[in-house]
């Protein structure tokens, strides 16, 4: 029989991690995260588990593993998808200056005090980068491969169904002993059977019309108003095109001298192809290809949080600025849900090589069986 995975969540953010690990039928327990709304947004979706708004630095081990069912019991998972903004492109030259760039190393205060079997962290590319030698992801590799195996990979969310072109940098790790973890297969894409998902797979079924009484049905699908400058903008650009349309007279003052290579600012999704990644302002037309395909405003925070995966009836706490936040912030849901239907399997398979071995191990002098592999805590 398998045993129950729980999760332990940190930097859980508004719980696209905790979503995609429970529709994999992993037990969220415990969450973590700094951002107020976020946490809101977390308790709303999982009334039943433990969720605390706290600094990592100051959050006690203890607490966390008061929460914890005991390691005989179920197997534990420890996510930690830390603050991803000292590592992103274009800050990669400040990262040393970020108090945020050693956060992850918090998490081994836990991996220690918890041991979980099961280790899952995701962030953008820029922090291998920024970790080639002694960086944070560096160390805590280091000290993770001394009970666990490793894999570090980059990939593309689009692979795993998500209708994005996110790339992030994953980590998963497990002490069970079958040898190395290998990731997941990718589902979609031009090796698989599945071609990748699209923005109009994603958005096409929600009501074009956000001031509309059926928009008003849907949580979350509401827009950002545009400026009277704006909206000519975007009404002079062409389903998955951008500024480089436009006449001259539209051009900010800024870009009088040309717009050089930053062509996705003000630029219109493409109906059939993945979005690109979203980010914290995915409900602001000025802040990056976050225009509708078709109709003259930006992404909903609801179409924002379907290109992430998340489901309609996944609610989100604060105001429209806040819900984009958390939305652009969050691991995708389905994401999430691959890698936790991965590690589903694997415990699966460790707890059937368990029993086997348990049945085929010779009799102990006190007629008990010997403890088998993989069964210690």
């Amino acid at each position: 029989m398998t045993r129950e995975i729980v999760l332990a969540d940190f930097f859980s953010g508004c719980g696209g991690t905790a979503r995609g690990f429970a529709d994999a039928g992993v037990r969220p327990v415990f969450a973590t995260d700094w951002d107020e709304e976020a946490v809101q947004t977390f308790r709303l979706n999982f009334p039943s588990v433990k969720a605390v708004r706290r600094d990592i630095r100051e959050l006690k081990a203890d607490e966390v593993a008061s929460i914890m069912p005991p390691a005989d019991e179920a197997v534990r998972l420890l996510a930690g998808c830390a603050p991803c903004q000292p590592f992103a492109g274009h800050r990669n030259a400040a990262t040393g200056e970020d108090e945020r760039s050693g956060l992850v190393l918090e998490l081994l205060r836990f991996v220690e005090a918890l041991c979980p079997q099961l280790v899952f962290v995701e962030n953008v590319p820029g922090m291998r980068r920024a970790s080639k030698s002694d960086g944070p992801l560096t160390e805590f590799i280091e000290v993770l491969e001394k009970t666990h195996h490793v894999a570090l990979d980059t990939i593309s969310c689009a692979d795993y169904g998500v209708p994005q072109t996110r790339s992030r940098l994953v980590l998963i790790a497990s002490s069970f002993d079958l040898g190395e973890i290998k990731f997941p297969v990718p589902t979609h894409g031009p090796t698989t059977e599945q071609p990748h998902m699209t923005v109009r797979d994603a958005i096409d079924s929600l009501p074009r019309d956000v001031d509309g009484p059926d928009a008003a049905n849907v949580s979350s699908h509401k827009a950002m108003r545009l400026s009277p400058l704006n909206r000519k903008r975007i009404k002079a650009t062409s389903e998955g095109g951008d500024r480089r349309e436009w006449p001259k007279s539209l051009w900010p003052s800024c870009h009088s001298g040309g717009f050089g290579g930053h062509t996705d600012v003000y630029g219109r999704l493409s109906w059939d192809k993945p979005a690109p990644t979203l980010t914290t302002k995915c409900v602001s037309y000025s802040n990056g290809r976050f225009g509708h395909p078709s109709e003259h405003r930006a992404l909903s925070a609801r179409e924002a949080a379907r290109l992430q995966t998340f489901p309609d009836e996944f609610e989100f706490a604060g105001g429209l600025t806040s819900q984009a936040r958390q939305i652009g912030n969050a691991v995708p849901v389905v994401l999430a849900q691959q890698f936790g239907e991965h590690f589903v399997r694997h415990v699966a398979k460790a707890d059937s090589a368990a029993d086997v071995v348990s049945v085929e191990a010779p009799a102990a002098s006190d007629g008990h069986y010997a403890v088998a592999a993989g069964q210690a805590a």
